[in-house]
């Protein structure tokens, strides 16, 4: 498994332990995460606050245009990630 995949594992499950009545199944990768499932702000915030915990990768509120899709997000923290372990 990859770092890829292992994040996007991670995110879902992540968002299924926030809103457990979301069929993370379902989600289209590449479609906004909140066109797809009723996430209010809260919900929102406390998932993204929960990526971090697990990740350890923090998100700034001003790079939530950045991570609208699960595609988005995982690449967002891939790359974040990726940064973060080569010391950059």
């Amino acid at each position: 498994m990859t770092q890829t995949d292992e994040i996007r594992a991670t995110v879902l499950r992540t968002l299924s332990e926030i809103a457990p009545e979301v069929d993370v199944a379902a989600i289209q990768a590449n479609v906004a995460l909140r066109d797809q499932i009723d996430l209010d702000s809260m919900d929102l915030l406390n998932f993204l606050i929960a990526v971090d915990e697990v990740l350890g990768v923090e998100i700034p509120e001003a790079d939530y245009g950045k991570i609208a899709s699960l595609d988005n997000l995982v690449a967002y923290l891939d790359a974040r990630m990726g940064a973060g372990s080569h010391g950059e």
